[in-house]
């Protein structure tokens, strides 16, 4: 019975990755590099609601068994405008230019440096310690025998699985969507056949910085908020989209749940500080069988 609470925040945990990875995987597939200050699009998205979670406190009280209200639902709506206009920022001053002179590892480079710049730049303005959007204790509820889930870790789930239909629509039925695909396949073919790819590139990063700042507010609503969390789960974020085929967008979906259920069920055998060694190590072993991933040039 133990084993399936291990499971289910695993799951819970797995989601969370897998919005993150979702615009890793984006920028990688569209824009052809590995960017590393991803991780502080998901710190900027919990700060940002963090923010509009304090102002509406006074006007905000819980909804039913959640530990928070209104405020919060609005401050992620707000948070993830503000992260998606962080992202086409940090493009506009740093990766578009760089974008000339078309060698991928100096992008590679520039985004460790952006990283530590936004990172310390949260420290700056918002302090080292962490942080909790509320201080009401969440009740768990008792849905089988042996797993107790709050109903801030099931609107966690419900959240992901509302977002990942959204994105899967988005990019089959719309206009834009099929742009994009087609960007990701070849840019010179899709810029030739009329398509505006520098619009794509900007998407791609509304996309993906909006995706990241879910993940960062559903990551402190569920833990804590704290200047180092994007950095922490950047290389779990990154193992996910390369478990699951870096270039797949649901090969990112299923790679998260693989490594969040892999570390969380790790923990009863050998304890939580090992977590993200599991979560690489099982990497490791699927990639020998599928060096593609699980889903690589599947979708």
């Amino acid at each position: 019975m133990m084993l399936l609470q291990y499971a289910a925040n695993g799951v819970i945990l797995g989601a969370t990755l897998a919005l993150g990875a979702i615009g890793l995987t984006l920028t990688y597939n569209i824009l052809r590099f590995a960017n590393f200050a991803h991780g502080e699009f998901l710190t900027f998205g919990a700060y940002f609601a963090l923010v509009f979670v304090t102002l509406f406190a006074g006007a905000s009280s819980t909804l039913g068994p959640f530990s928070f209200g209104w405020g919060l639902i609005v401050a992620l709506l707000l948070a993830g405008v503000l992260t998606a206009g962080l992202a086409l920022l940090l493009d506009w001053l740093l990766f578009r230019m760089l974008r000339k002179s078309n060698i991928q590892v100096t992008l590679v480079i520039a985004s460790f440096g952006a990283s530590l710049l936004l990172r310390n730049l949260v420290i700056f303005i918002w302090g080292s310690q962490p942080e909790y959007y509320s201080r009401n204790i969440a009740i768990a509820l008792r849905l089988l025998p042996g797993l107790r889930l709050t109903a801030d870790e099931l609107f966690v789930l419900l959240v992901t699985a509302i977002m990942m239909l959204g994105l899967h629509l988005f990019l089959s039925h719309t206009r834009l969507g099929k742009a994009m695909r087609a960007v990701s396949d070849n840019p010179a073919l899709a810029s030739v056949t009329g398509i505006h790819v520098q619009g794509v590139i900007r998407w791609t990063w509304i996309v993906g910085g909006s995706f990241a700042a879910v993940a960062g507010v559903l990551f402190g609503l569920t833990v804590q908020i704290a200047p180092d969390m994007g950095f922490n789960l950047i290389l779990p974020m990154f193992a996910a989209a390369i478990l699951g085929g870096i270039g797949s967008i649901y090969g990112a979906v299923l790679g998260g749940l693989v490594i969040g259920l892999a570390e969380s069920l790790s923990v009863p055998f050998i304890g939580p500080a090992y977590m993200p060694a599991i979560g690489f190590l099982l990497m490791f072993i699927i990639l020998l069988v599928y060096p593609k991933g699980l889903l690589g040039d599947r979708s």
